[in-house]
């Protein structure tokens, strides 16, 4: 019960950051001009990848909070948020000062249109404000997180995206702004979670017995754990950006018909992984307070449950890709040519959530135990295949890409459960 209690927050979270995204759409396409709108999803997909590459202020607090709870060390946990909330700040406030050219060069890469580019990047100036305080609520949220306390993630992403959606809401339709109304809108929305986050923490506090150490938030060397750990994952990210991005432009050589296709498809695996998500959430608190403990029994067992969980979960997906993925894709888009197209590629969505729950759950047994490297290790020797497959089989068009990013899946996860036995065999027992 654990385990459920602690995903199903996550799961119902995740549900409300695509509602974001159809908000935006909907407000900015109805303005008269289709360049707004174009800015709005330029700059959203620029955030999207700036943003996720520094995921690791969640990932890397929580799998040593969780620790410091099984240690019930409160001056650790006090501490780590401390630490965390200082990167946090220090990042937030170098991607400010380098805000110019980290804004030319990503919009260099997207290669928006001229028209777009401009509004594009006054989007992107107003978001960049944002940067401390979306930082600051990843480290939050990890902190929680490594706390089991899960719900603090739904409260404040239901608070922070209801702020959204109303002041886009009042300032596209009701002040007559444009894509920058968008930009406001989400800066408000991430200082107000910033805000809310930093009340509920200061509530948790209270219930601690330990106390903030200066010379572990102020000593350089006292954060040779954090810096480590979220090297490790920062890399790991990148990783993981260049395979997404790789098999983006390589379906856009192929047409926009298959570019369209593929987006359609890659919901969903996004799909699939707002369930997933939440089981290995669960497993990166729960494995992270064994692991801490050195209880290597209750982490054993904690593994196996969560397991069960998810095989269910990517098995349910599987089933309903293949029974009603063709209504699914029709859900998505109008377009017959694209329905017909993403129709061909149907049996690679049966296949992969089966395939990718084990890198879902291995990362979230991973994080919880803090081997990261482990993690970083099974992107690059999964890249390895994935980039030899993709020239082997340029053939096949589209089909030798989604085999390619399937053997990508396959070696990932099948690394993740060699370390896993390995190291459940050798130390952890």
């Amino acid at each position: 019960m654990r385990i459920w209690a602690i995903a199903w927050p996550i799961i119902l979270s995740n549900i409300t950051v695509p509602l974001l995204g159809l908000v935006d759409t909907a407000v900015v396409g109805h303005l008269p001009d289709s360049r707004y709108l174009a800015a709005v999803t330029l700059g959203a997909t620029l955030f999207s990848f700036l943003y996720w590459g520094f995921g690791f202020l969640r990932m890397g607090t929580t799998g040593l909070v969780a620790q410091a709870m099984g240690r019930e060390s409160d001056s650790d946990v006090q501490n780590l948020l401390g630490q965390s909330l200082i990167i946090a700040a220090v990042i937030g406030v170098l991607l400010i000062t380098f805000s110019t050219p980290l804004i030319n060069l990503g919009l260099w890469l997207l290669d928006g249109s001229e028209a777009a580019t401009p509004l594009a990047r006054e989007y992107a100036e107003i978001r960049l404000w944002s940067a401390p305080a979306v930082l600051a609520n990843y480290a939050t949220l990890g902190w929680f997180l490594g706390q089991q306390n899960s719900r603090v993630t739904l409260m404040i992403l239901v608070l922070t995206n209801a702020i959204n959606i109303v002041l886009d809401l009042w300032f596209v339709v009701g002040l007559g702004m444009t894509s920058n109304g968008v930009a406001w809108a989400s800066v408000i929305a991430d200082y107000s979670a910033l805000g809310f986050g930093g009340y509920l923490v200061l509530h948790q506090l209270k219930r601690l017995t330990g106390r903030f150490s200066r010379a572990r938030l102020l000593a350089l060397s006292a954060y040779a754990a954090l810096f480590n750990i979220n090297a490790n994952l920062f890399v790991r990210t990148l990783g993981l950006l260049f395979v997404m991005a790789f098999f983006t432009a390589q379906g856009a050589r192929q047409g926009d018909t298959v570019l369209a296709a593929n987006a359609v498809l890659l919901q969903f695996i996004m799909l699939t992984s707002y369930a997933l998500d939440g089981f290995a959430h669960a497993a990166e608190s729960l494995v992270g307070r064994a692991y801490g403990r050195r209880d290597w029994q209750e982490l054993a067992s904690i593994v196996r449950r969560t397991a069960l969980f998810s095989f269910w979960t990517a098995g349910s997906a599987s089933l309903l890709f293949a029974l009603g993925g063709n209504q699914l894709v029709a859900l998505l888009t109008g377009l017959e040519e694209v329905q017909a197209t993403a129709a061909l590629y149907l049996p690679w969505m049966v296949a992969m959530p089966l395939i990718a729950v084990w890198s879902y759950l291995f990362d979230g047994v991973f994080i919880g135990a803090t081997a990261v490297r482990e993690m970083r290790n099974s992107i690059f020797i999964a890249m390895a295949i994935y980039l030899p497959a993709w020239w082997l089989t340029q053939g096949l068009g589209n089909h030798g890409l989604w085999l390619a990013f399937t053997l990508f899946i396959t070696v990932r996860s099948g690394v993740l459960v060699y370390y896993y036995r390995r190291y459940r065999n050798a130390y952890w027992r």
